[in-house]
């Protein structure tokens, strides 16, 4: 069931943050971060002229610097303000951060089992899990409508973008892991209805 909080936009694009230096090194970020590559600044600059005219009026971030950097640059373009969301930050990922899956297999080696069977559920060792970052996510929500009489644009990360776009199109556990938000990306979901831009 979509939810019915009256905070919530009923209307609003989502993008995640440009390509990192981490993305390409394939580390986990979380909650550490890495800067921007000249195509992750790239991809915010095409995000920004895609989104133009569509009625934007806030974009609201996630703190984390990749975030940030990607909805400043898209903020300066569209004339919109930005306001900073701390629980639109990614899923945390505790020890694992900043760890490729080969160095997490030698420092875990039960880890890929254990999160296999209880995808939803299993939380990083010291962080958090999809089901905690749900909860967080709709309080994220709530804070964008606080945030903005018209449209807003979030800006976020892949993780964390499934449980926005799962609570806003009302999905089920397994319909929500199974979504991807590639960089360079824009969904726009208006009344529980997703689309790309």
């Amino acid at each position: 069931m979509i939810p019915q909080d009256r905070h919530v936009p009923e209307h609003l694009f989502l993008v995640r943050h440009g390509q990192t230096r981490w993305n390409l090194e394939h580390r986990l970020q979380g909650q550490l971060d890495s800067p921007l590559t000249e195509d992750g600044i790239l991809q915010a600059k095409n995000v920004a002229e895609r989104l133009t005219g569509r009625g934007i009026t806030t974009v609201c971030s996630s703190p984390l610097g990749r975030a940030l950097r990607t909805a400043v640059i898209i903020a300066d373009r569209l004339g919109a303000d930005l306001v900073e969301v701390p629980e639109l930050a990614e899923v945390h990922h505790g020890d694992m951060a900043g760890m490729t899956w080969e160095e997490i297999d030698r420092r875990f080696p039960t880890a890929r089992e254990e999160r296999a069977a209880n995808r939803y559920g299993w939380a990083f060792p010291g962080g958090e899990s999809y089901a905690q970052a749900r909860a967080r996510a709709r309080r994220a929500l709530s804070s964008c409508g606080w945030a903005t009489a018209g449209i807003p644009l979030l800006v976020s990360h892949e993780m964390l973008g499934r449980m926005l776009r799962a609570d806003l199109r009302g999905l089920d556990a397994a319909s929500a892991l199974s979504l991807r938000h590639p960089h360079d990306v824009v969904f726009e979901i208006d009344h529980g209805r997703e689309t790309l831009v």
